[in-house]
């Protein structure tokens, strides 16, 4: 099993994570319009927000020292209780990697990062992010999944809500 790592990124490996959005939004651009800007290039414009605020988590995967994707995690109000949840903004894999059960490593290890409450947000039209993430949640709170699906926008979105207890989960 190759070894995976998940990093806290530094600032100056923003330009790093850039460039892997690019990938992401274009494999998710399989599911949902988006468009270049004017010079070539989707952009995340609230990228620079994760050196800046102190609940935005960014991380780079690395498989064998070699750069595999990213975890994108900030904490979101919980309206209903008034405290917060830990939302994974966003999560990439490269192609090359998927399949091997590295996806679910790099998840579980920030799962173990941040203890508390947990949502995960998919596209219903993203079919095999949501088996991927129905498998890495159950494989890491060893219980069954139960999504529910919410209207944002008017797009069907799977929310996978489950409890991180510490580090003592797989």
């Amino acid at each position: 099993m190759p070894q995976v790592e998940l990093i806290p990124a530094a600032c100056n490996q923003q330009p790093i994570l850039a460039n892997l959005l690019e990938l992401y939004i274009h494999d998710f651009s399989e599911f949902h319009p988006v468009h270049l800007d004017g010079t070539g290039r989707f952009g995340y414009p609230q990228l620079p927000l994760y050196w800046i605020e102190p609940d935005r988590h960014p991380f780079l995967t690395y498989v064998d020292t070699k750069i595999a994707g990213f975890a994108l995690v900030k904490a979101i109000p919980e309206p209903t209780n008034h405290t917060s949840v830990w939302d994974m903004a966003e999560f990439f894999v490269l192609r090359t990697y998927r399949r091997q059960g590295i996806g679910a490593q790099a998840a579980h290890q920030v799962f173990r990062r941040f203890p508390g409450p947990w949502c995960i947000r998919v596209m219903h039209a993203n079919r095999n992010a949501i088996a991927f993430w129905s498998r890495a949640i159950a494989a890491f709170t060893s219980l069954p999944v139960s999504p529910v699906i919410l209207m944002s926008d008017q797009v069907a979105w799977w929310h996978f809500h489950f409890e991180s207890k510490s580090n003592s989960n797989r």
